[in-house]
């Protein structure tokens, strides 16, 4: 789950970390009153009136902008800014719309320094990162100067060890020792943070250190781990769902695992291990044919009819679905209740797009029978290669009247499909 600038440094504050003195704004009057009201506390004029939304790149893309003539500059960015959509790298050429802006003291910034905590799932541990390029994307800094990054991982039955903190403050050049200090507590503190609120990435960029030597986190990035959110009813209080995919909220309302991507095959399976299978075997045989998934779903192993019918409408809400593959495997899920559930769906939304079905396991007899008898016009598969080819196919044709199959790459055409 992620949340915004103004509520991770709110999170940050409660822990007593150096954050800048700063207010969300939602309307001009409200940013306009923030500007007046810091430049007042801090006995300057300059202000910093950043867009909040859940994308990084922000000032690339126009949505931070310093307003170094007091309060009435601050309005006008705000006019300007609120509504506007945002485009950055990580929003899409569609962009985000700002709704929401965050309005700051500015600060006197000697230098600019990247920190985060993150979680290294391989080796299972919480793992800080860090670098003297501050402002700038760690990817690139990763890819164009990986030296520059300094790291250590955490053992998390000792926690964060003092020399671990001072080994990446040496790393970053911080050597003068109340400075160091400073930073020292910070970073102790930081990974008391990720671990009480559990985060699955805490990212400072920058983190400044300013003229007058102290530290301060002009900007902050928390992602909230999803699998903590029972032991913590707050955090319905940060969700935004403007800035969410509805349809991925509505799949969690109904108890379906849901993530949308860029292609155009709607998926629909049972297990997240057969999803990401048959996600990687779609776009395997799409390949070099701009076929590819368009949703991870997976509808549990307990799922009913109805569940199994929102499902259907989940995927077909996507405009880029020309195709949908059902892969079910059917243990404690039972292929007659998914053939159901399809027959349900189908007839309920009107279904215009080509449908391929691959049935396996309990009462899978039952469940083709279903199928082959509700008139619709369903392409059957026996095995997940077969209905990834033939899903292929459809899109290829833009109907669902072939049942032609892809010949397997590396294979002729007589070569036979795979099995």
């Amino acid at each position: 789950m992620k949340i915004h600038e103004y509520q991770a440094k709110q999170i940050f504050a409660r822990y007593g970390l150096p954050i800048p003195r700063g207010q969300v704004a939602f309307g001009v009057e409200e940013a306009e009153s923030a500007a007046k009201k810091i430049s007042h506390e801090m006995g300057s004029p300059i202000a910093v009136v950043k867009a909040q939304i859940h994308a990084g790149g922000r000032g690339k893309g126009g949505g931070v902008k310093i307003a170094r003539s007091g309060p009435a500059e601050v309005r006008d960015i705000a006019q300007k800014m609120l509504g506007m959509q945002l485009v950055t790298l990580q929003t899409g050429p569609e962009g985000q719309k700002v709704r929401r802006l965050y309005v700051e003291q500015g600060l006197d910034i000697a230098r600019e320094l990247y920190l985060s905590a993150v979680i290294d799932r391989d080796r299972r541990r919480i793992v800080f990162m860090a670098s003297t390029e501050g402002g700038i994307e760690i990817e690139k800094v990763a890819a164009d100067a990986p030296e520059k990054i300094v790291s250590v991982h955490v053992d998390p039955a000792v926690g964060l060890a003092a020399y671990q903190a001072r080994r990446v403050g040496f790393g970053l050049g911080l050597g003068a020792k109340e400075l160091l200090a400073k930073f020292v507590k910070l970073m102790t503190t930081l990974y008391e943070v990720v671990t009480r609120e559990d985060c699955s990435l805490c990212e400072i960029n920058p983190l400044v250190v300013t003229k007058q030597g102290d530290l301060a986190i002009l900007d902050a990035k928390v992602t909230l781990d999803d699998n903590a959110e029972f032991r913590h009813p707050e955090w319905r209080e940060l969700q935004d769902k403007d800035e969410e995919d509805p349809v991925e909220l509505d799949a969690k309302a109904a108890g379906l695992n849901y993530v949308s991507l860029d292609g155009n095959v709607g998926c629909l399976v049972n297990g997240a291990g057969l999803a990401m299978a048959t996600m990687d075997i779609i776009k395997h045989f799409g390949e070099g044919y701009g076929v590819a998934p368009a949703n991870f779903l997976d509808v549990g192993g307990g799922a009913n009819q109805d569940q199994v019918t929102k499902a259907f409408k989940m995927i077909l809400k996507s405009p880029k679905v020309r195709a949908i593959f059902v892969n079910i495997f059917g243990g404690i899920m039972k292929c007659d209740v998914i053939a159901r559930g399809i027959v349900a769906a189908a007839r309920e939304v009107g279904l215009e797009v080509p449908l391929v079905v691959r049935l396996e396991g309990t009462n899978v007899e039952l469940g083709r029978q279903i199928l082959g008898q509700s008139g619709l016009a369903i392409q059957p598969a026996t095995t997940m290669a077969e209905g990834a080819q033939k899903v292929v196919a459809a899109v290829r044709s833009g109907s669902g009247a072939s049942g032609a199959v892809l010949p397997q790459r590396g294979q002729s055409k007589n070569g036979g499909g795979a099995r």
